[in-house]
């Protein structure tokens, strides 16, 4: 049974092929696999000979004014067809114009040809790939404006035209609405709980200078209104795979591990309630 898994990074190959736990899993951004050969692929093979493994793309620029990069969404096809994931994700942002490449995942206005272009994207992604995948909500920093839907509307929207199912980032959610000023329980009670199909919790941190601007850091410990959150979320819709995200400062496998139980009893006493 697929529960809690965790990020899986370099430094922790060998540590996650020797875990024990029961519903154990791990996520790798493909990007970092995409290549003929080499350590790193060979380490992933070891793992994913003993755990399921989930690919959370950063790299195809779904909400970008152009369709997605085919020869990315080649490589990306022949990653699933060797690890044969039980999920595939991307984010619901840009990172790429007219051949430049951004070091961020960037918002966008909400508007009725913003979700055409998506939504056309997303088939893309689907037909390549002959799966359906899910999409992350993201995180927001600033208001813009010239939005025709909020956030919820548009990714009910997104999966009605799609098929596609939703990846919620519940510490995403916190971050957007504490730097918003929007409620986070009633975004999350929003959501189409038949579309989620995956749940992420991250860490997050105050930016610099003093402001009260939250930001998406995935550096540190998930915090405790995110976890209340997502509470919150799973009580409503049932168990759902969750992962812990970690990306910077990065501590050693066995405090990973730690906050990974914590999910993992979360979702095991959410399904005693239910037996």
């Amino acid at each position: 049974m697929i529960t809690a898994g965790l990020g899986l990074k370099p430094q922790h190959y060998d540590d996650a092929v020797a875990a024990t736990a029961d519903g154990l899993w791990f996520e790798v951004h493909p990007e970092n696999y995409m290549s003929a050969g080499g350590p790193r692929l060979a380490a992933l093979e070891a793992v994913r000979a003993r755990r399921p493994l989930s690919l959370h793309g950063v790299g195809l620029s779904l909400a970008a004014d152009a369709d997605p990069d085919p020869e990315h969404l080649a490589a990306l096809k022949r990653l699933v067809d060797r690890f044969e994931p039980f999920v595939v994700s991307e984010h619901l942002a840009w990172s790429t114009h007219r051949g430049a490449h951004q070091p961020d995942l960037l918002p966008f206005p909400r508007t009725q040809a913003a979700l055409a272009r998506i939504a056309d994207n997303v088939g893309r992604m689907q037909d390549a790939l002959d799966r359906r995948v899910l999409i992350e909500n993201p995180s927001l920093y600033l208001p813009l404006t010239g939005h025709d839907l909020d956030e919820v509307d548009f990714l009910k929207a997104l999966v009605e035209r799609t098929g596609c199912g939703l990846l919620v980032d519940v510490n995403n959610v916190f971050v957007s609405a504490s730097n918003l000023g929007y409620a986070a329980e009633a975004y999350l009670d929003g959501l189409p709980a038949a579309a989620v199909g995956e749940i992420h919790l991250a860490g997050h941190g105050a930016d610099e200078g003093g402001s009260s601007l939250l930001i998406d850091t995935h550096g540190a410990s998930v915090a405790e209104p995110v976890w209340a959150l997502y509470r919150r979320l799973i009580r409503r819709i049932g168990p759902r795979p969750t992962l812990i995200e970690r990306d910077d400062d990065i501590p050693a496998f066995d405090v990973l591990m730690a906050e990974r139980d914590r999910a993992a009893d979360e979702l095991a006493a959410l399904e005693a309630q239910h037996v």
